[in-house]
């Protein structure tokens, strides 16, 4: 799927180590606040290396937040010729980056991590300003503007509009619902890249959560509103009694994308309508209505939330990988390799093979 073409076509249709936990907080207490912990393990391996391979598996942020923080990784490569975490500039993406010269050296990679995390809410009725959102006004200009992968039209946006009646609603807002109303969940990759142009053309898009929330921010981007992907991988079960939007154990396909928005009276603040469509496909045999409890129910609680059996890895897009070869990739949310005949398909598993795992860590 070419994802410059999804957004355009919808746009113009439409107008080394982690961080660690300070030792004064025991575990107890860490559970006491809502943190619970994950062990999450990634295995990556090539079945058929030529020449001189490269791999760039994604790390949970190292930066701590108030939903997430990783507390130590550890990795193995030992054939490798180099491995080495690397902060691209830009978003502050880190990636581990693992190089082998030629192709009888080519092994392993394992990679460890730790990570907390805790259930993500904003308070959106209130009207305090946060420390935070002064804090980060300064990065909010490069997720304002349009880029390569993220084109943005100078139509207008969605009409103001809510699906519960006439209440007035912000643009924000109807920018969320217009994208839960519009968009449907294709979970074949393949055949979404080959129809998505046609989809978005006729005012239809679909795709998956990478596709559907970047529709979200590339429309806030042209309503002036700072936006931005979140790339991640699920890494438990959802407490929420929503079933398909959890996983826990074999998670190695189970990457997903979310989105935010800014306001200067809050900070970021978190938003999933891809996930809302992923419930009217999936949670039940058929696919629930949009009239059914569990989905309302969802679409109130991810403009403004996120549970968080979930781990993010970075904000990026347009990335070019170190020392890659081919061009750059829209995103980083899967382990990527390259060798010297190729770069590797990340969704095809004959060629590229990874495993991701997943258990939780009782305090």
């Amino acid at each position: 799927m070419k994802r410059r073409d999804f957004l355009l076509g919808v746009a113009a249709g439409s107008a080394a180590l982690g961080l660690r936990v300070p030792r004064a907080e025991s575990a107890g207490t860490a559970a006491q606040q809502g943190w619970r912990t994950f062990e999450v393990v990634t295995r990556v391996d090539v079945a058929d290396p030529a020449g001189a391979t490269r791999r760039w598996l994604p790390v949970p942020m190292r930066q701590p937040t108030d939903y997430q923080r990783t507390l130590d990784t550890h990795r193995e490569a030992p054939s490798a010729h180099r491995a080495k975490r690397i902060a691209l500039p830009g978003y502050g993406i880190e990636l581990l980056a693992v190089e082998w010269p030629d192709a009888p050296g080519v092994g392993t990679v394992t990679v460890t991590r730790q990570v907390q995390t805790r259930d993500r809410r904003v308070a959106l009725a209130a009207g305090k300003r946060s420390t935070a959102a002064s804090r980060r006004r300064a990065c909010t200009n490069s997720c304002a503007r349009p880029s390569c992968c993220r084109p943005t039209a100078s139509s207008k946006p969605p009409p103001r509009r809510s699906p519960q009646g006439n209440r007035p609603t912000s643009t924000r807002r109807a920018i969320y619902e217009w994208v839960v109303d519009n968009t449907a969940r294709s979970e074949d990759a393949r055949r979404r890249r080959r129809r998505c142009r046609q989809h978005a053309r006729n005012h239809h898009p679909s795709g998956k959560c990478a596709d559907i929330n970047a529709l979200f921010v590339a429309l806030a981007r042209t309503a002036n509103i700072p936006a931005r992907d979140a790339y991640g991988v699920r890494v438990a079960d959802s407490r929420l009694e929503y079933h398909c939007i959890g996983r826990s154990g074999d998670v190695s396909k189970t990457q997903h994308c979310r989105a935010e928005f800014y306001a200067q009276s809050h900070g970021w603040i978190p938003v999933d309508p891809a996930d809302v469509r992923k419930l009217m496909l999936e949670e039940a045999p058929g696919g629930p209505p949009a009239t059914d409890s569990k989905v309302q129910s969802a679409r109130a609680l991810l403009f403004g939330n996120w549970e968080m059996n979930w781990i993010a890895y970075n904000h990026g897009h347009d990335i070019a990988l170190p020392n890659q070869a081919g061009k750059p990739v829209p995103f980083l949310m899967y382990p990527n390799g390259e060798t010297a005949e190729r770069r590797l398909d990340r969704l095809d598993p004959s060629a590229f093979r990874y495993s991701i795992t997943s258990r939780e860590i009782a305090a």
